[in-house]
């Protein structure tokens, strides 16, 4: 296995250096997660249809479908530092392009340059949480990168819901383009610029990567992270929507979907501390995929009234609280994983390609459901499905020495 640990020298493992990476990884993810409460104002000022919005919010993905892998080979050549600091460049690039942006296609254009942003900093964050962590707190730390997307889901959701009542939704893309000049001027001073990850040969790299993709079990765990992110993007995603339709004002409605987004961040540090005291990530896994199915169900099979919209909100709050342990699992298993000879920001590139399909297909799979059974109630299907489909992956994944059965203290 390819160790992330021995090339760094111990006065690089500071505080500082992981938590401004966890910092740049929740603005990278704010890009992800402006979109939803915008989404009725762009229905109405570009005519927008539903199935159209859920493109929209899964097409930020489609580099992360296809460029995983990709990002890892840069990561074993290049400084995986550099490649965050490329990412986070093309998210300030895309998001002021699209502050200007007269149509739905510039818009998707835009979203696509987005989320060549994300990739690079969602593959590179682990390995950059890994180098620089102090080792007594290396699982709490993954753990707060693992919470870096629920984190940007609060605030991203319930900024861009306040802040669409006083400004256009183009103002608020160009002034979080610029925002995120803020974790570029971080990384460049607090970051170190050793990194482990650089500094292979392209042909070294090649067989690293290569050694990596044909790991079964990497491919297994990859579907495991799909599993969970294609209902979770689904649900979360339109919930701004969802709730806006129930009768709840804009604000109200962002603030219900920011929280239940902010809890998801709560549940992936819940986990960090859980796998510090050791217990086994398979447990953590089959226990979330069962509570997101059985929430999923409550949420949106029963039809409340609105005097019960909270009880609504309790059940998809759980959802997203509950479902962080699988992220938070996966990622911080993601080295562990890698094959030996292999490379672990290739285990991780191939994850995340893998659970970007899923963030991409599920918005529009929830979209098209609804426009062909009229209704939200069918959304519980797609959360069943594969709920039930992760759980599989889990149980094919256990007997073959897994690190899902114990996770070693860094």
């Amino acid at each position: 296995m390819n160790s992330t640990n021995n090339s760094v020298d111990t006065h690089q493992r500071t505080d500082s250096a992981w938590i401004i990476t966890v910092f740049a990884g929740v603005m990278a993810a704010l890009h992800i997660w402006k979109l939803p409460a915008a989404i009725p104002v762009l229905q109405e000022e570009l005519q927008i249809s539903l199935f159209l919005s859920g493109v929209l919010l899964g097409v930020v993905q489609v580099a992360g479908m296809v460029g995983g892998l990709a990002m890892s080979l840069l990561a074993e050549i290049h400084s995986q530092r550099k490649i965050m600091l490329l990412g986070l460049i093309l998210l300030v690039c895309g998001s002021i392009l699209g502050s200007f942006s007269p149509s739905a296609g510039m818009l998707l254009g835009t979203r696509i340059i987005e989320g060549a942003g994300v990739i690079m900093c969602s593959v590179m964050g682990p390995g950059l949480v890994r180098a620089h962590a102090p080792l007594k707190r290396m699982n709490l730390a993954v753990g707060w990168w693992a919470a870096f997307m629920g984190t940007a889901t609060f605030f991203g959701i319930l900024g861009t819901a306040i802040s669409l009542q006083f400004i256009s939704w183009q103002t608020w893309w160009f002034i979080l383009g610029l925002l995120t000049f803020v974790p570029i001027a971080l990384i460049l001073k607090f970051v170190s610029a050793t990194d482990p990850g650089g500094g292979s040969s392209t042909k070294s790299a090649f067989r690293k990567i290569a050694v990596t993709a044909s790991s079964g079990r990497v491919w297994v765990s990859g579907l495991i992270f799909g599993c969970y992110t294609v209902q979770w993007m689904a649900i979360v995603g339109f919930l701004p929507t969802i709730f806006r339709e129930d009768g709840l004002s804009p604000i109200l409605g962002g603030l219900f979907s920011a929280v239940v987004g902010g809890l998801n961040a709560l549940g992936a540090i819940i986990t960090g501390v859980l796998l510090q005291r050791g217990i086994a990530g398979k447990h953590l896994l089959l226990g979330s995929f069962v509570i997101m199915a059985v929430t999923a169900v409550l949420t949106f099979a029963i039809d409340y009234p609105k005097t019960l919209v909270l009880v609504q909100v309790l059940c998809v709050g759980l959802f997203s609280l509950c479902g962080a342990a699988v992220p938070a699992t996966m990622t911080r298993l993601a080295v562990d994983l890698a094959p030996e000879g292999g490379s672990a920001p290739a285990a991780m590139g191939l994850m995340q390609q893998i659970f970007n399909i899923g963030n991409f297909t599920g918005p529009m799979l929830v979209a098209w459901l609804v426009v062909f059974t009229g209704g939200w109630s069918s959304t519980w299907w797609v959360s069943v499905f594969f709920g039930t489909l992760g759980l599989a992956m889990v149980l094919v994944l256990l007997p073959r020495n897994s690190p899902l059965n114990s996770i070693q203290h860094a």
